[in-house]
């Protein structure tokens, strides 16, 4: 039983060291459920959640090909454009908070547009200068405030016209 535990800790650590040399689209990254800004040091912590060896092993290899390299405090200086929030109206019910933003603090952000997209989860779409997606945030758990300070961190102040 010893050995069969080296050789699985063996893979985990083959996979964690060579997965971060592929990248995956933003795309691929959402379908495995990896959205948002995770820095490749959050990875490693995956293995304290999750106890089976041979799906950690895969689990961490994925989180590796979607994360972002860590840097001295990188995510921080990372800004944005614009961004949309995107959420389905039939589902805003299950999401007073999100409802809340939309009505009462949108507004302070004039580079932030709603979408309403058919059965898409509550998420923010983070826009570089020429309107590309760059990063996906889901926000379903997200408060107001949460959204609010996101926002005001990761957004560029748009100039008094």
């Amino acid at each position: 039983m010893g050995g069969a535990w080296i050789a699985t800790s063996l893979v985990v650590l083959y996979l964690v060291g060579a997965s971060s040399q592929e990248q995956l689209s933003t795309r691929e990254c959402e379908n495995l459920g990896f959205t948002g800004l995770a820095l490749c040091s959050d990875c490693n912590s995956l293995a304290e959640y999750v106890k089976d060896q041979v799906l950690i092993a895969e689990l961490v290899s994925d989180c590796k090909k979607c994360c972002t390299e860590d840097s001295n405090d990188s995510m921080t200086k990372i800004t944005y454009s614009g961004a949309i929030l995107e959420v389905c109206m039939r589902k805003l019910v299950f999401y007073p908070e999100i409802v809340g933003f939309i009505e009462e603090e949108k507004d302070r952000f004039p580079s932030v547009k709603v979408q309403y997209i058919f059965n898409s989860p509550p998420k923010l779409i983070m826009l570089d200068d020429a309107g590309e997606h760059k990063e996906t945030v889901r926000i379903d758990n997200w408060k107001r405030e949460h959204i609010l300070q996101f926002l005001q961190g990761k957004v560029k102040p748009t100039s008094a016209v």
